[in-house]
């Protein structure tokens, strides 16, 4: 079954690799879907496409430099062409998001509201009706303090639960905590955005709202492209 998936997940990331013309500067997400269209970037840049990566985590950072892409920065390049990245959940209907779950939200994020499109790339069990249907909201917290910041997020109806790593708690690139927030099925995920970045003690949130262009979804019976509604076709 795990081979099935990844069958199905590198067929999603092979058909966001074609989208990638030369010259682009290209968001590098993050997660193991992410990295099959990393592999598939390196095997086109060895071919000769020029292009320049910005990666949304160390993890990803390496795989890319190591395959021979050459990494930027907001520096060198404020806007980025294309971002190709994974999702842990996304709403049929209008393509928001929740990510995280592999610890890269805040880096995840900063590319996605810097790209002209973000192209998310799945196997057919993250498509779901509502979000929070089958996973938490990871939200990055700082570590000052995390208990007090896990009280509001309660208030707002989560159970927050401290993200660990081994016998640590988990740290994200950045040097903060995750709180995996576990809300159930999201009726107002615009709403609840708002309401977990206002809390004191919140980085970041794993709702992306409105940022995704473009999913490609792998089924059983190909890949099945979502855009997401009042977006010109690509």
């Amino acid at each position: 079954m795990t081979a099935d998936r990844d069958a199905r997940k590198r067929e999603a990331a092979m058909a966001a690799v074609a989208m990638v013309q030369d010259g682009m500067v290209v968001g590098l997400g993050t997660g193991s879907t992410a990295a099959f269209a990393i592999d598939g970037l390196i095997a086109r840049v060895r071919a000769g496409l020029r292009i320049v990566g910005i990666p949304t985590s160390e993890r990803s950072a390496k795989q890319a430099r190591e395959g021979g892409i050459t990494l930027t920065d907001f520096a060198a390049h404020p806007k980025v062409d294309l971002t190709i990245d994974g999702a842990d959940e996304i709403a049929c209907e209008t393509l928001d998001l929740v990510k995280g779950l592999g610890g890269a939200l805040l880096r995840e994020k900063i590319v996605a509201a810097a790209s002209e499109r973000l192209v998310i790339i799945a196997d057919e069990p993250k498509l779901v009706p509502n979000l929070g249907s089958t996973c938490p909201v990871p939200v990055e917290v700082v570590p000052f303090g995390h208990e007090t910041t896990a009280a509001r997020l309660a208030s707002l109806g989560a159970r927050p639960v401290l993200r660990m790593a081994t016998a640590k708690p988990f740290r994200t690139d950045g040097g903060n905590l995750i709180l995996d927030c576990h809300f159930g099925r999201i009726t107002d995920p615009r709403g609840l955005e708002r309401a977990l970045s206002a809390t004191v003690g919140v980085v970041e949130t794993g709702l992306f709202i409105g940022m995704a262009s473009v999913a490609l979804v792998a089924t059983d019976t190909g890949v099945v492209r979502l855009e997401r509604e009042g977006l010109p076709a690509a």
